[in-house]
């Protein structure tokens, strides 16, 4: 498990930054959970998941509890005390199978993302035997405090399910500053990552979507999955009302000239998705009132 694998190194070479991420290598190696990363998952009350259905479809959810609902149990082993909502499309999720999680403190702009094996699943938790572990730099997270809700929604609305994007979830998508991504590879399993940026990064165009793909780490661990396997997932949260949009695709890496419309940061780069399957409902019980934009965030280019 450990190096990058060849999607990552060809989608590496193609941006000009092998020599870069060949010195970040150490961050895919096999995962040891220190006391540092115990502490940032034992405080944090956002995670979401990257895994398959009982059908097989790839989703990314929302796990949300009380601090300590991320509990390290050994250098090698993450427990999540909760599980996905009823309505979610990973409610029921079956164990012994690949995931990606990925746990935020938005306030304080930090991530951690971890890759492993669902050993157990129910409505009791999650159980996850981790392989990868490495932290993401602060950029594009958008600075908000998440607050508990539940005690205070009204009953969950109807969960639609469907095929195609209605005006609705356009609009979400539109005005979201924030969301996750969840993709896959033959051997390594699943991955969840984040992405953020001015609203209106992601457009929306033909019953797709498509956003430009900002600097980073240059790991290119969800551009080189995608190059490796196009099946992907994404979340859009509204953390003003709680409403969730889960859309499950494909998606493919395009290359354009540097500064062509809408490549908000110069980087050529952009990943374009078309849904095969959305849900879209209010399972979200966490809320934030304000929110601070991030620093880095580009300014938005011509479309």
């Amino acid at each position: 498990m450990s190096g990058f694998h060849a999607g990552e190194l060809a989608v590496q070479r193609r941006a000009g930054v092998s020599q870069d991420a060949a010195r970040l290598s150490a961050m895919v190696a096999p995962a040891s959970l220190g006391a540092g990363m115990a502490r940032f998952l034992a405080e944090r009350t956002f995670a979401a998941i990257t895994a398959r259905d009982g059908a097989g479809a790839l989703w990314t959810s929302p796990l949300t509890g009380p601090p300590g609902f991320l509990h390290v149990d050994s250098a090698t082993t993450v427990t999540a005390r909760t599980s996905p909502a009823e309505g979610d499309p990973l409610h029921d999720l079956p164990a012994d199978q690949p995931v990606g999680l990925i746990a935020v403190e938005f306030a304080i702009r930090r991530r951690l993302r971890l890759n492993g094996t669902l050993s157990r699943a129910g409505h009791e938790g999650l159980r996850v035997e981790v392989e990868q572990a490495f932290g993401n730099c602060p950029q594009y997270i958008q600075a908000r405090r998440l607050r508990d809700a539940a005690a205070t929604t009204p009953a969950a609305a109807p969960v639609r399910r469907g095929t195609e994007l209605t005006p609705d979830d356009v609009a979400l998508i539109r005005r979201a500053d924030t969301f996750f991504v969840g993709t896959t590879h033959p051997t390594r399993g699943n991955d969840a990552s984040h992405r953020g940026g001015a609203p209106g990064f992601v457009r929306v165009e033909g019953g797709g979507l498509w956003w430009p793909d900002y600097p980073g780490n240059n790991m290119f661990t969800t551009l080189g999955n995608i190059h490796a396997d196009p099946e992907t997932a994404l979340l859009f949260c509204d953390f003003a009302t709680g409403r969730t949009l889960h859309l499950s695709g494909r998606a493919e890496v395009g290359w354009t000239d540097p500064g062509a419309p809408g490549d908000d940061d110069r980087t050529g780069r952009r990943v374009r998705f078309t849904p095969g399957h959305v849900v879209a409902g209010r399972l979200l019980p966490l809320r934030a009132d304000s929110v601070s934009p991030s620093p880095h965030n580009p300014p938005l280019a011509g479309r």
